[in-house]
């Protein structure tokens, strides 16, 4: 009921810069939070009201932010590292409409690569 689609990974060398994005669809009543990860590892989430949290290494380089008309979130990463290397996927809960009823969801995305290397 929900898809997830994921992009902008790429290979980048060392502090350079990436924007990820990703776009949720489907029978989705409203979004609660939103988040990416980075192989399972939680990097950053948006929550409805707009709080945000950052693994703490990458505060201060890493940047997520939302678009809730269009169900999209992004995640601007500068100061790239090697170690900042890795499948990012794209996680949102929310709300969908089932029938007469409305269910909550939490799904993932099939991830982009970002390689961080020179």
């Amino acid at each position: 009921q929900v898809q997830i689609v994921e992009s902008g990974g790429g290979k980048v060398q060392p502090g350079g810069s990436l924007t990820l994005s990703c776009a949720a669809s489907g029978s989705i009543v409203s979004v609660n939070s939103m988040a990416w990860d980075r192989q399972g590892e939680e990097v950053a989430r948006i929550s409805s009201d707009g709080a945000t949290i950052y693994k703490a290494s990458v505060k201060g380089r890493f940047t997520i932010s939302r678009d809730i008309a269009k169900n999209m979130v992004y995640l601007q990463m500068n100061s790239l590292k090697p170690e900042d290397t890795g499948v990012y996927s794209c996680r949102v809960t929310g709300m969908v409409q089932n029938g007469l009823t409305q269910t909550g969801f939490s799904s993932w995305g099939r991830g982009t690569q970002v390689i961080v290397s020179s």
